[in-house]
């Protein structure tokens, strides 16, 4: 078994990451990592995932959707052919911290089987996570950045009206 894991501190609540994260039409706009999903986040439904780690050529993939908790937690299970040859398990978990105005985002896979020695580039995977990770929390900041200014807009100072 083999495991990547990488953390990001987000200036976003976790409803807002969420809705980023959800937002597969948009991922060709932002996403150097996972260019493209096509289908629906609920449990059992099937997924076709783009990605394109740094450095290495881009696959492909099928995985079918096993955990969808609303602003929490997107999990999905790809595998190649029958189950233990490669198997990878990818989660996204958001966890709120300073009251729920910040999110921590925890980006995971967990691969198995017996092909995942002859398959799994670690380091190029876990670079792909981490520029996932940086856009991610770009755009999510940006997105409350432009809903606070959003809100001053509409605000006046009657000393100065």
């Amino acid at each position: 078994m083999n495991v990547i894991e990488v953390f990001e501190d987000i200036d976003a609540p976790p409803a807002v990451v969420w809705d980023v994260l959800l937002e597969f039409d948009s991922y060709p706009e932002w996403n150097p990592f996972v260019r493209s999903i096509e289908g629906d986040p609920a449990v059992e439904a099937e997924l076709e995932v783009r990605i394109e780690p740094p450095g290495s050529r881009g696959m492909t993939f099928t995985p079918v959707v096993v955990a969808v908790e609303e602003n929490r937690r997107l999990a999905w299970l790809g595998r190649l052919g029958v189950p233990f040859i490669f198997d990878g398990y990818h989660e996204f978990h958001l966890d709120p911290i300073d009251g729920g105005d910040r999110t921590r985002l925890l980006h995971r896979e967990t691969f198995r089987g017996i092909l995942v020695p002859f398959l799994f580039d670690e380091q190029e995977l876990e670079r792909g996570f981490r520029s996932m990770n940086k856009a991610l929390k770009a755009r999510a900041e940006e997105r409350v950045q432009s809903q606070t200014n959003g809100s001053n807009d509409t605000d006046t100072n009657p000393e100065t009206s």
